[in-house]
C-alpha cells in the first residue's frame, strides 16, 4: 500500500516520535523513505543565505553546509538507519511546507509523515492552538496524499497495528478518508471503528436538545454509517460502529483511548469546499495535539484507490 514514504523532519528531538514511525512503515511496507530536512528560510528575497531553521542562525548554503547538515541527520537518526533497508537523505533550501509538498509530488509519495509541530515544549499548551499557521497545517492542506501526524510517542502503531479509529463528520473529504482508513484496515488485517459524534453543543442561547432529540440523532446517523460505508464493504465484517453525543474531539479521543487505536483517520477538513482553501478543521487539530497515537489527514483523493 505504501510504495515511497516521505518523512519531514526537522532533524530535532520534536520529530523523534515520528522518526520511529516512520523508520516502522519502511520495514513493514518494504517501502523507500525518504528522510528530508528543509535547510531554512533565504533571510532576504534572493538572498544566498539562510535562516537555519533548527538554531536561527544566518548560514550560506553552500555544497559543504549541505553536506554537513545531511551528516548531521545521519548522526541524529544513526540507530534507526543501522536497521534501515531503503532509505535515502536529502536536504533543501527553502520555505520548509513549500519544499516538502514539492518533494512528495516530484517523488510521487503515498505517505507524509511529519511531526505536529517544531518547538520543543508543552504540546498540550494553549499556544498551540494557533498549530492552524504552521508547517504541519500548509503541508496537510495542499498534499496529494495523506499525511500522518504523530504527537507522541506511540506504542504499537504499524509494529503491533490491530485498530483503526475513523471519525466521521458525513462530508465528501469524510468519504475519501473512509476509504483510505477501510483499504488500510483490510491490507493490515485491523479492525476499523466507525465514529460519529452528534454535536449537542447549540449557538442559539438557552436551546437545550431533549433526550428523545437526541437519540434520533443517533440512530440517524448509523442509519448513515450502514448506507455510507457499510454498504461498500463488500463482506468485510472486522468493523464496529459508534455514535456518541457530545463535543466531537473529546469523544473521539475517548473512543480512541478506549479501543486503543493504533491510527485516527480523519478528513482534512469538514465543509463543503475546495480541499485547496480548506483550512485544517477544528476537531482534527484539537485531535492532533492531544491523540496518544499517530492521526492521518485525508485531503484528497489521488492516493485513494477503489473510490
Amino acid at each position: 500500500m505504501f510504495k515511497k514514504i516521505l518523512f519531514a523532519t526537522t532533524a530535532s528531538p520534536t520529530c523523534d516520535n515520528a522518526a520511529k514511525v516512520a523508520f516502522d512503515l519502511e520495514l513493514k511496507w518494504d517501502a523507500e523513505l525518504i528522510v528530508f530536512h528543509v535547510l531554512g528560510i533565504p533571510s532576504r528575497g534572493y538572498s544566498p543565505f539562510v535562516t537555519d531553521v533548527r538554531t536561527g542562525e544566518i548560514m550560506e548554503p553552500d555544497p559543504d553546509y549541505v553536506e554537513w547538515v545531511k551528516e548531521e541527520m545521519k548522526n541524529t537518526y544513526d540507530k534507526l538507519l543501522a536497521d534501515s533497508e531503503n532509505s535515502r537523505i536529502e536536504a533543501a533550501v527553502g520555505v520548509p511546507y513549500r519544499e516538502i509538498l514539492r518533494k512528495a509530488r516530484k517523488e510521487n509519495v503515498d505517505l507524509i509523515i511529519m511531526g505536529a509541530h517544531t518547538r520543543q515544549e508543552d504540546v498540550g499548551a494553549t499556544r498551540y492552538r494557533d498549530i492552524v499557521g504552521s508547517t504541519m497545517q500548509k503541508v496537510a492542506k495542499s498534499a496529494r496524499c495523506p499525511v500522518v501526524i504523530i504527537n507522541r510517542p506511540c506504542t504499537t502503531c504499524w509494529k503491533l497495528f490491530s485498530n483503526i479509529v475513523f471519525g466521521t463528520d458525513f462530508s465528501k473529504a469524510a468519504d475519501y478518508a473512509y476509504q483510505w482508513a477501510y483499504n488500510l484496515a483490510k491490507e493490515v488485517g485491523a479492525k476499523l471503528h466507525l465514529f460519529h459524534a452528534c454535536d449537542i453543543n447549540t449557538s442559539a442561547a438557552g436551546v437545550i436538545m431533549g433526550q428523545a432529540e437526541i437519540e434520533n440523532k443517533i440512530q440517524e446517523a448509523k442509519a448513515k454509517m450502514e448506507a455510507r460505508y457499510i454498504s461498500k464493504m463488500n463482506g468485510y465484517d472486522n468493523y464496529d460502529i459508534e455514535v456518541r453525543e457530545g463535543i466531537p474531539y473529546i469523544e473521539i479521543l475517548k473512543l480512541a483511548r478506549e479501543k486503543t487505536g493504533d491510527l485516527i483517520v480523519m478528513a482534512h477538513h469538514t465543509r463543503e469546499i475546495d480541499p485547496e482553501k480548506a483550512a485544517l478543521g477544528s476537531t482534527v487539530e484539537q485531535v492532533v495535539l492531544r491523540s496518544a497515537c499517530p492521526v492521518a489527514s485525508v485531503n484528497h483523493p489521488d492516493k485513494v484507490v477503489d473510490l
